[in-house]
């Protein structure tokens, strides 16, 4: 499955990631309100809520904020008592989320009001004529005014009325999108998904201008209320599919997401103990689009830099953008030193080790593969410190500040690996082996995938230093059906293998030019097979 996508170049990205970003900040208020407050109705609606009613009188409407939310105790909450013709209005609103120049802006219009220019009905009068912003809608429930604004919303009440209208004036904290880090090409976009769910969307929808797109937006957590949204394309995706992933998630119970995509998806995947990623992260935008092109769903949430792209295959995660940014034989053979990188991950280790204690079984052209100068050490414990020790580093490298990363590097190459050999701890072959595997792991493109490779790789010595020739035969058999028997949202996790496809298969092999591959993956079930449908007529 390709993971490039038909986008403006890397030049293009990069020159207009900055407005884009300006853009979404400045516009965070969006157009997902309306859709935001129908998903609230929705899940009251389930849930067997009742509505609870805005007070009348503005003396208990403050009275309740103090009770709820911590008025006049929390510095960030703030509460603009004013009068506009007549008319006792109070603005609540988050200090850090408020958009001041916007309502900067109604507060001004709203000046010139006299008590004149009101009929009977001042909240219609208010809602249709006098408040200039965009996005405005009026909300007669309590708990969806609390969760609005805090969510970056203002809350406009007028005394004597049982509703308040909500104005969608919100400037989030954001950053310009970035390359991924996990995710670098030599030739492409340069922009990345960011924090902000907003600017996230509108970084695919640059990219796939289909009316057909679609972005569904709910709330999940009790206390977070973090927004999620599904997107997919409509005449593409499995709708049946559709409808369980959606279920899925607004069937989860939990207090909040504080960790955003991953917890999200523990709740909904629910694999229990299984090393292996049953859902593709990304952080391009060019990836998701065209995932979405080939019949996949993405969730946005909203905090989070990455996007879940699902249902996935092992096959998908072990594919990388930069295969499809270079010519189809070059983007093949990239694509086949990465398979090989991490089959070595995965088998080299144990296999050595086998040869090793079983000299028997090695070929004469590999006589040489075997242990020159016995160590102090079991080879087992060899392994085993020294994928403890790869861990570390790999722990240290993240939470070491940039400028003292060099030091540490020379650290555990010098002083740790030489002396280590020097003083016979280990041996060189262990050193040179554990540093393939090692390599291997980090030429995954899955970050979680070369994760559970390592475990898998970690049992499989331990098999062999258990069992011999067994240990290794049978816990190899154990790794590949656990594989096959598993499934990514009802979908085969091993597919195009298991269930066999030629041609699935063909296009996980070699990196086909972009007007050979004209069949979307059929374990999908798309509505529409082919990428060019109408080539024919």
């Amino acid at each position: 499955m390709d993971d490039s996508g038909s986008h403006a170049s890397g030049t293009d990205a990069n020159t207009d990631s900055d407005s884009v970003a300006a853009h979404s900040a400045k516009q965070a208020d969006g157009s997902i309100s309306g859709h935001r407050k129908q998903a609230q109705r929705q899940q009251t609606q389930s849930k067997g809520k009742k509505n609870i009613p805005i007070p009348l009188r503005i003396e208990d409407y403050l009275q309740k904020l103090e009770d709820d939310i911590g008025f006049k105790t929390s510095f960030d909450i703030v509460v603009r008592d004013m009068v506009f013709g007549g008319r006792r209005v109070a603005l609540f609103f988050m200090n850090g989320f408020a958009k001041d120049t916007v309502l900067t802006e109604v507060l001004k219009r709203l000046t010139y009001l006299q008590a004149d220019d009101f009929k009977s009905d001042s909240f219609h009068d208010f809602f249709k004529l006098y408040v200039p912003a965009i996005q405005v809608t009026e909300e007669e429930d309590w708990d969806n005014m609390m969760t609005d604004v805090m969510s970056g919303g203002t809350a406009m009440y007028i005394d004597g009325e049982a509703k308040v209208l909500l104005i969608d004036a919100k400037s989030f904290p954001a950053r310009n999108p970035e390359e991924p880090t996990l995710e670098r090409v030599v030739r492409g976009a340069r922009d990345g998904f960011v924090e902000t769910m907003l600017v996230n969307v509108t970084l695919v929808r640059r990219r796939l201008r289909d009316k057909k797109l679609r972005y569904e937006i709910m709330r999940i957590g009790e206390r977070t209320q973090t927004d999620v949204c599904i997107a997919y394309i409509d005449d593409i995706v499995d709708k049946e599919m559709l409808q369980s992933i959606r279920d899925k998630i607004k069937q989860v119970k939990i207090d909040g997401l504080p960790l955003a995509d991953k917890q999200l998806e523990e709740a909904t995947v629910k694999r229990g103990w299984n090393p292996f990623p049953l859902v593709r992260y990304s952080e391009r935008p060019d990836t998701v689009a065209v995932h979405l092109m080939e019949g996949n769903i993405a969730i946005f949430v909203d905090t989070t830099p990455s996007v879940m792209i699902l249902p996935t295959t092992y096959f998908d995660l072990l594919q990388h953008a930069e295969e499809n940014r270079q010519t189809p034989f070059i983007g093949t053979y990239l694509r086949w030193v990465r398979f090989i990188g991490i089959a070595c991950s995965l088998f080299l280790l144990p296999l050595w080790f086998l040869f090793t204690t079983r000299p028997e079984l090695k070929p004469l052209a590999l006589d040489f593969i075997g242990v020159q100068k016995a160590g102090r050490l079991p080879l087992v414990a060899q392994f085993l410190l020294a994928e403890i020790g790869v861990d570390l580093l790999r722990m240290a490298s993240i939470h070491t500040p940039t400028p003292l990363a060099t030091a540490m590097s020379l650290i555990a190459a010098i002083l740790i690996g030489d002396i280590a050999v020097k003083t016979g701890l280990f041996v060189n072959e262990v050193v040179l082996y554990m540093a393939v595997a090692a390599i291997g792991m980090f030429a995954t493109p899955s970050y979680e995938l070369g994760l559970a490779n390592r475990i898998i790789r970690l049992l499989l010595i331990i098999a062999v230093a258990l069992f011999k020739v067994p240990g290794f035969m049978v816990g190899s058999t154990v790794f590949v059906v656990m594989l096959c028997l598993e499934r990514s949202f009802n979908r085969p996790y091993m597919w195009p293998f298991i269930p066999f496809d030629l041609k699935g298969l063909l296009s996980i092999l070699l990196r086909t030019p972009v007007l050979q591959n004209r069949k979307r993956p059929n374990y999908l079930k798309p509505q529409q097979r082919d990428r060019m449908p109408n080539e024919g007529s």
